[in-house]
């Protein structure tokens, strides 16, 4: 619930988050997993060669703590030898590579046993869709695929609560489910977190959430902020994901390395041998209620770097760095609660376009973004903009908003 407005990055809240994070007030309440899991030992994990894997809620799959992202999945090499190294688990969609992320994946599923591989993967509800467009997206995707069923079929992207249970789409789920085209449900989600969650939780129609979740993520409440109850503004992501939990409903993060396939040089945040971006999986992989991180490791290089997390902690030392990355960069990442969006009186999609900045900048994922930006509705896009402000009075992390969506109209259109 806001309580009133934040006006700049130098608000009292704000600069006593950033220190108290500095200087580790928030170790000790963020660092303990079986805090993060509300206090119990969990029994659905389990070790097997060097990878660790967790239940995927209640559908109980055994996933590894680490999967691999399709977009783009990696090159065949790479993608068996993550295979071998104990990567069950899969994330696609029929829009990744124009379906070819689909078909390097279907390939792997004929030679590593079909069995021995759990795939998700998604559809749209874009334009004029249909619950006969979901079915044909589905059966496109199996196809490359070349199986039967997947184990995981997800909507992809939803920011409308009112879809998860719109009965074009459970009939279409409820069509292909009695055809054994999928084992279970689920969806992906980046914007909109509170609404999307909870109703996903609630309504029971779905089994499991792909979330974004990254260390940015560490903000809690304050007593002596003025701003949120939480600071999270309508996020609340750690209370969305033990909700989902309370109910048995698995979570598998995304956006955990904040980037893609650009990783950039950040030495100065390394850590001994520990690099930043390990850093980052081992704070995600921290909170137990997380079956999974999603990744993508485009190169043997970053293959090494990922999986050298598995069964190892976050030091102190560690988590100070990590911390101080956030400091310093803070502004810089759109956590896509939805505000800025929700209280645009011109209606730009704010949170969208910020999205599509992140693909270009951090995911080198340049023609996806523009041609996103380019599906934007007339007059929602950055040339609406007023320049009143209120986009940037209302966020909770200091974003400079107006300036990023010029940025984003000048390199995307």
């Amino acid at each position: 619930m806001i309580k009133k407005k934040l006006d700049s990055d130098s608000s009292p809240g704000r600069r006593t988050f950033l220190r108290n994070i500095l200087l580790g007030t928030f170790s000790a309440s963020l660092a303990s997993a079986s805090l993060l899991s509300g206090g119990k030992e969990q029994s659905d994990q389990l070790k097997k060669g060097s990878m660790n894997y967790r239940r995927l809620g209640r559908t109980n799959l055994m996933i590894s703590e680490i999967s691999l992202g399709g977009s783009p999945v990696p090159e065949m090499p790479i993608l068996h030898q993550a295979f071998e190294r104990g990567v069950n688990y899969i994330d696609s969609s029929h829009s990744y590579m124009n379906g070819n992320s689909e078909r390097q994946i279907g390939q792997l599923l004929k030679e590593a046993g079909r069995e021995n591989v759990h795939v998700g993967t998604k559809f749209h509800l874009r334009r004029n869709w249909s619950e006969k467009s979901i079915i044909s997206s589905v059966e496109g995707s199996l196809g490359r695929l070349n199986t039967d069923y997947m184990d995981v079929l997800l909507i992809h992207g939803v920011e409308d609560e009112t879809l998860l249970d719109d009965e074009r789409v459970l009939s279409a789920f409820e069509k292909l489910k009695a055809q054994g085209k999928y084992r279970f449900r689920g969806l992906s989600c980046h914007a909109n977190h509170h609404k999307i969650v909870k109703k996903a939780v609630e309504c029971g129609f779905y089994d499991m959430i792909q979330l974004g979740y990254n260390v940015f993520d560490i903000q809690e409440s304050e007593k002596d902020i003025e701003t949120y109850d939480d600071y999270l503004g309508a996020c609340g992501i750690r209370h969305l994901i033990a909700l989902a939990k309370s109910k048995d409903v698995g979570i598998i993060a995304m956006k955990t390395l904040k980037i893609g396939g650009r990783r950039q040089n950040l030495e100065k945040y390394k850590t001994g041998t520990t690099t930043l971006y390990q850093a980052m999986l081992k704070w995600v992989l921290e909170n137990r209620d997380i079956s999974s991180a999603v990744i993508e490791m485009l190169s043997f290089e970053e293959m090494e770097e990922d999986l050298g997390v598995i069964g190892k902690s976050l030091s102190e030392r560690e988590r100070q760095n990590l911390f101080r990355f956030v400091v310093e960069n803070s502004t810089d990442y759109c956590h896509m609660c939805g505000l800025c969006q929700k209280n645009c009186p011109s209606r730009i999609e704010t949170t969208s376009i910020l999205r599509y900045l992140a693909y270009h900048e951090g995911y080198a994922k340049t023609r996806l973004a523009k041609e996103s930006y380019s599906r934007l509705k007339s007059g929602h896009t950055a040339t609406a903009c007023q320049n009143c402000g209120e986009c940037e009075k209302i966020c909770p992390y200091g974003v400079p908003v107006r300036e990023k969506i010029r940025e984003a109209h000048l390199l995307l259109s």
